[in-house]
């Protein structure tokens, strides 16, 4: 007997169902009826068989009508993307402080040295906190910039890291043997070689903020002066004043983004420009 999309009787033992429309949820009800016609138990397989093929091709067609296709491919994509949503992030914290105090606070306490604030008998301080503060943290900082996405913070933070790494085995070097060959035109070039790197990174902070374009530019005065130095000292101490501010620059804005992140204040420097 034929059975149409919308109609499906189906035989059940000790009840009979009459034709039904499928439901809302694509169930079916079943409601009792007279005794059932005894049928032998191939004929039973055969209509059971009938009505499940029936239901498929019902549902297919339905799907079809609606527009929708009856493939498994669209749940899994957007099972994954699902997922990808609710994946978190690689870094869930700001790596911004961190770089900025990790360059801000060993600048400044070199400068201590630079200005004849404080006398040579400092400098192992210091070369100590060049290794792992403002090296190695401040490099750790540029990884995890860069694997959030930042990728000026992320090249600044690590470049500047490895500067003061460098930096902290040149003097260690030069402490353990004092008769290691020392070029002052070499040091020129180097210590101007990183001015105009400084320079490159400070025309991204005409999109960043004040504080930011604070720091490099100041921070560039500070390596050609300190370049000059090494034939000037008068050179030398200008370099450490501007150093010193250049430090300080970074720790207040390190301190301000910690502020706006953590308590919600916004302090004068941090808002973005938009200059080129």
């Amino acid at each position: 007997m034929p059975v149409s999309p919308s109609t499906v009787r189906l035989e059940l033992a000790g009840a009979r169902t009459v034709p039904t429309k499928r439901g809302v949820s694509g169930g079916l009800e079943a409601h009792p009826g007279p005794p059932p016609l005894k049928r032998s138990t191939s004929e039973n397989d055969q209509h059971e068989c009938r009505v499940l093929v029936h239901s498929s091709v019902s549902s297919h067609h339905d799907q079809l009508n609606d527009g929708h296709a009856p493939t498994h491919r669209d749940d899994h994509a957007d099972h994954v993307e699902h997922s990808a949503a609710l994946r978190p992030s690689g870094v869930r914290g700001n790596p911004g402080p961190l770089g900025l105090l990790c360059f801000g606070m060993t600048t400044v306490m070199l400068m201590f040295i630079e200005t004849s604030w404080s006398d040579k008998a400092f400098m192992p301080t210091v070369i100590a906190y060049a290794a792992f503060y403002g090296g190695l943290g401040q490099f750790v900082a540029g990884i995890l910039e860069l694997i959030k996405g930042n990728t000026f913070a992320g090249t600044a933070f690590a470049s500047y890291g490895c500067f003061w790494m460098g930096w902290f085995l040149l003097e260690f070097l030069s402490t353990i043997d004092p008769g290691m060959p020392f070029s002052t035109t070499g040091k020129t070039l180097w210590l101007a070689l990183w001015g105009v790197l400084t320079a490159g990174f400070f025309v991204v902070t005409l999109r960043k903020n004040f504080g930011l374009m604070c720091i490099f530019s100041s921070l560039t005065v500070t390596f050609f002066l300190l370049a000059g130095g090494v034939h000037s000292p008068e050179a030398k101490t200008a370099g450490g004043y501007v150093g010193f501010a250049c430090g300080l620059s970074a720790i207040y804005t390190a301190l301000a983004m910690l502020y706006q992140d953590e308590l919600g204040i916004r302090l004068p420097g941090i808002a973005p420009v938009h200059f080129i």
